[in-house]
């Protein structure tokens, strides 16, 4: 690890307490209490975890530890609560009201996403690609039906040589909360 001054992280957990990959909260804070992070919490029980730490966390040393711990991989998508901030003060879905047909979304990667987004059939039921940041962009869907499945299944054929994770930018909003009370 780096030094690094006191900085909140957060780890995005891909799919976790989905179907058999069922953990526990409180034993998924004992992961990252153990290297010496501090102020660790639990945002929702889909894989946000909120830490302090004085050096830049390693997401490959995270996923080694989760592993260890419970027996299958978890993938780790890193960011600063200050990297998160600044999305948010973006206000990147400002200009789009939300229904209930309308679902906003940031997705995030492990490494940088360095492509346009080519035409895909799986993503005609999104209507609109927000922003390709470096390693995260944001999207709306508009479903006739409300659902968002179609579309975020076409995202992960995208980006199927990386990791990636989505949340719900309601979410997004939970994190930045929680991490600044």
């Amino acid at each position: 690890m780096q030094e690094n001054s006191d900085a909140k992280y957060v780890a995005l957990l891909r799919g976790i307490n989905l179907g058999k990959r069922n953990i526990r909260m409180d034993e998924l804070r004992a992961v990252f209490i153990e290297p010496g992070f501090t102020s660790v919490q639990t945002v929702l029980a889909s894989g946000n975890v909120i830490f302090a730490s004085t050096k830049i966390p390693n997401s490959e040393k995270l996923q080694t530890a989760l592993k260890q711990k419970f027996g299958f991989e978890i993938g780790v998508v890193l960011r600063s609560i200050a990297q998160l901030q600044t999305l948010m003060e973006r206000q990147p879905f400002a200009k789009y009201e939300a229904d209930k047909n309308t679902r906003f979304y940031a997705v995030f990667s492990s490494k940088s996403i360095g492509m346009p987004l080519p035409p895909h059939a799986a993503l005609q039921e999104i209507s609109t690609w927000l922003k390709l940041l470096k390693r995260n962009f944001l999207v709306a869907f508009r479903q006739k039906n409300g659902r968002s499945g179609a579309g975020m299944d076409g995202i992960e054929k995208l980006f199927k040589q990386q990791l990636i994770t989505t949340r719900n930018w309601n979410t997004v909003e939970k994190i930045l909360d929680k991490a600044n009370s």
